[in-house]
């Protein structure tokens, strides 16, 4: 039952926009909290993010609605004066405040941590920036792609000798930064609950996506001599590379030194156990090559559903590469809830992704479509106590617009 959820009765107001921080108040309403989503009268861009290529290209919000189900939706006019008492009303039922805006253009509206938590101080006041609060590029926009992907070095990495850096997957950043700005939020509501203090928290694309690299960074960190970026055909461990099986189908195969053995019977390579080139641990590293080019020619020999039993049987460790289409019809997938239902966002889009994080004995709330632009205005200005009349000076003065739909 939703009500016995584990953060039914919390209260977000989730004023950030795009992907970051509107996730993180997604994985709290899959517990059961109370989300009002606040946008500009034009809407939050992402609302057309289905729209803007490369992404894929659909008639159905897909990027929206992943980022704001189960929120209510309300449109504010942050410029302006008159929407001052509706922040603060905001603020005042509010336990989590998620804010994105630029610190430059925050300290303008009057939206810092100082200017909000005069009015509720055990507020949880989340902010989500693209490189830091302090040093020379704090001010900087930031999107996943530039803070996470590329100030981090994680697109220097992921690539391979004598390429160019891609274009990383969008949102693949924002949404692992978003469980970053969950847990912190989660973290400051557990002191709230042993001190009654409210916490300002936050943290950064940069950050996140140095954490996500951190296995390298730390190595730099210490002066670690670095392999050359990845080269399939003379990997440095041709025991950790790429192959491709009879039926075009990639595979990543990741074999660790004591499965060696295994992975040479299972191949029926076993010479490969007693061949100098590869059996002395001082020649391996220049027979490399030799070595990925014995098991290209052994991998293609056969389809990948010869090789997923031949490996799953010797307790190999590999991952087919599949395509978004191929992923969605992964039975893991459904097994374990990470796609699940979604309820009335019409058209093709009836399924949406889960946030990661399960607690056993705790059923998430259903997940159901991100709000039209502005459809709670009302009935949410009526909870927070103002009367017919003021609710109609707000929307004639554009305070809170009636906003009409724009994408989603």
């Amino acid at each position: 039952m939703a009500n016995d959820n584990i953060f039914s009765g919390l209260k977000v107001v989730d004023l950030a926009s795009f992907i970051a921080g509107p996730s993180a108040a997604v994985i709290l309403s899959d517990f059961g909290a109370d989300v009002i989503k606040v946008e500009p009268p034009s809407g939050d861009m992402w609302r057309i993010g289905h729209k803007i290529p490369p992404q894929p290209h659909s008639q159905d919000a897909y990027p929206w609605h992943l980022a704001n189900r189960n929120k209510r939706g309300i449109t504010l006019d942050l410029k302006n004066p008159g929407s001052r008492q509706v922040l603060e009303k905001l603020v005042k039922w509010a336990d989590v405040l998620i804010v994105n805006t630029p610190h430059p253009a925050r300290k303008k509206l009057q939206l810092q941590y100082d200017d909000v938590v005069q009015w509720n101080p055990r507020l949880i006041y989340a902010d989500i920036t693209g490189f830091g609060e302090n040093g020379p590029d704090a001010n900087l926009p930031g999107f996943d792609i530039t803070s996470y992907w590329a100030r981090s070095g994680l697109l220097s990495m992921t690539r391979d000798a004598g390429v160019p850096p891609t274009w990383p997957v969008a949102g693949s950043g924002d949404n692992a930064t978003a469980v970053g700005l969950y847990s912190a939020i989660v973290t400051a509501l557990y002191r709230r609950e042993r001190t009654g203090k409210g916490s300002y928290v936050t943290t950064s694309l940069l950050a996140e996506g140095v954490w996500s690299a951190s296995v390298s960074i730390q190595g730099a960190l210490c002066d670690a001599k670095f392999f050359p970026a990845h080269d399939r055909k003379n990997p440095a461990n041709a025991a950790l590379n790429v192959y491709r099986a009879a039926d075009d189908a990639w595979f990543v195969l990741l074999v660790t030194p004591d499965k060696l053995t295994a992975l040479a019977k299972a191949l029926g390579l076993t010479e490969l156990l007693t061949d100098p080139r590869f059996a002395d641990p001082a020649k391996l590293p220049a027979n490399m090559s030799q070595l990925t080019d014995i098991l290209d020619k052994t991998f293609a020999k056969q389809p990948i559903a010869h090789w997923y039993e031949v490996l799953d049987g010797a307790h190999i460790t590999f991952g087919v590469v599949r395509g978004p289409q191929e992923v969605i019809e992964d039975p893991q997938l459904q097994a374990n809830d990470i796609v699940v239902p979604l309820e009335g966002a019409g058209g093709k889009l009836t399924r949406t992704v889960s946030s990661p994080i399960q607690v056993h004995g705790v059923t998430k709330v259903p997940a159901r479509r991100g709000p039209a632009l502005g459809e709670h205005n009302e009935a949410v200005l009526q909870e927070l106590g103002f009367s017919p009349k003021e609710i109609t000076a707000l929307q004639v003065s554009g305070a809170t617009p009636r906003a009409k739909e724009r994408a989603a």
